[in-house]
């Protein structure tokens, strides 16, 4: 059975349609990858899937239930990391962490959380001293303590530095090799590239591409080639990158010259989202 099963969702404010047929799964342990500009539909498919909102149509199951008969049930097996959280800021790390402990029937033990998600060292420090990467790391901690099957992260290295964007990518790939299923939303597509085993680009309300990281990228141009003649840049767009680097090499050894600055980029997700959605996007969070 699916972790997440979603058939023809939809869901309008209005006059507007936010949700227009949205159709995926989710497999039990994967990483699955929602992406899309801000306006397109990821939020409000997010806060139907954890009960948070209704839906206008469609079928959904989260975990073998319909989130919008809220069970609890469901709320015990989901934990959920908020773009944007506050706690309370006068209780220090650990004694969060029990005070969320306290609402589930089968709690991780709460020392050990807070070794994964690394923050042993500001076990006692209060929530209001901890820096910006630290309160993420404590919303993971809160969404985790109640040893949930799914996990939910929104947007979860924002305001992140390189080095804890690849600490927090660490964690994700350790709450997988525990068994956990995870549905991941986020800006920064290098992420969605990294961890996700499978992704689904929503544009205006509905899916516009479906699979695996390498399948969407395998579906576009082959690669560029460039270097740099006489001072200027050259960039050759080829589906024959191997033939080509032939060609350039043979005739630059016959002439007795470097190819400068020689690359051959090959698209990543992000030309490929970008591609799909570049008239939607937008400024904005």
């Amino acid at each position: 059975m699916s972790a997440i099963s979603v058939r023809g969702l939809r869901k309008s404010y209005g006059a507007v349609e936010a949700l227009r047929g949205v159709t995926f799964e989710v497999e039990p342990g994967e990483i699955f990858g929602l992406l899309g500009p801000n306006g397109a539909g990821k939020t409000t498919t997010v806060e139907i899937l954890e009960g948070y909102r209704r839906r206008d149509g469609g079928e959904v199951s989260v975990l073998g239930y319909d989130p919008g008969d809220s069970p609890r049930a469901l709320r015990e097996r989901i934990g959920v990391v908020l773009q944007h959280s506050e706690l309370t800021p006068l209780l220090t790390v650990r004694e969060t962490h029990i005070l969320f402990a306290g609402y589930y029937a089968r709690p991780r033990d709460v020392d050990e959380v807070i070794e994964l998600v690394g923050l042993a060292e500001k076990r006692d420090a209060r929530v209001k001293t901890l820096s910006g990467g630290q309160k993420r790391r404590l919303d993971l901690g809160v969404a985790l303590v109640g040893d949930p099957d799914l996990v939910f992260l929104d947007e979860p290295t924002t305001g992140f530095d390189p080095a804890a964007r690849r600490s927090a990518w660490e964690l994700v790939r350790a709450l997988r090799a525990l068994g956990k299923t995870i549905l991941l939303t986020t800006h920064y597509l290098d992420e969605a590239q990294q961890l996700a085993d499978r992704v689904a680009v929503i544009r205006a309300g509905e899916i516009v591409e479906l699979g695996t990281p390498a399948d969407l990228i395998g579906a576009t141009r082959g690669a560029e080639i460039r270097y740099r003649r006489d001072g200027e840049e050259v960039v050759i767009a080829t589906d024959e990158p191997t033939a080509v680097l032939h060609r350039l090499t043979e005739e630059a050894l016959r002439a007795g010259r470097e190819l400068e600055h020689l690359e051959v980029r090959r698209p990543t997700l992000e030309d490929v989202y970008l591609e799909l959605v570049d008239d939607e996007l937008e400024p904005g969070a």
